[in-house]
């Protein structure tokens, strides 16, 4: 979803993503973690297509129901894929990994990253949507 933010294309995403992983199964050599394997694998499934659609991609940002009854935690979880999706494309990357408690080092491994720019680039990511919520009034 950090990638596309549409249910539909994440889910043929996915699918994407586990057919590759099961072609090029013989192919694992046990280097890194079978985890991160699968997260790089997915990662370029995922940059694969946005690059494909880079003219289209016009990131459909939800809508925000105003009305009351809206539980505020589903209201910040709305806002919080909104801002996400303004970040750039290994910015996302990141911080959506940090948000499946994916280590920092995997994280490093998966980007291609030092894992000393991975943490500084998570703790900016951090203080820019701190920054963004409460431009937003939070």
């Amino acid at each position: 979803m950090g990638y596309v933010n549409d249910y539909e294309q994440a889910r043929d995403l996915c699918q994407e993503t586990f057919i590759k992983v099961w072609q090029n199964l013989d192919g694992f050599r046990s280097e890194a973690s079978a985890g991160t394997w699968i997260f790089r694998i997915a990662t370029n499934t995922c940059l694969r297509h946005m690059e494909k659609h880079k003219k289209k991609q016009q990131v459909p940002i939800p809508d925000i129901p105003a009305e009351e009854k809206q539980q505020d935690t589903a209201r910040q979880l709305g806002l919080l894929q909104r801002f996400i999706a303004e970040l750039p494309e290994i910015d996302r990357i990141i911080i959506s990994l940090e948000l499946e408690d994916v280590k920092q080092a995997e994280i490093a491994e998966i980007t291609g990253l030092s894992p000393g720019n991975v943490r500084i680039r998570i703790h900016r990511i951090k203080e820019y949507l701190g920054k963004r919520f409460n431009e937003y009034g939070k």
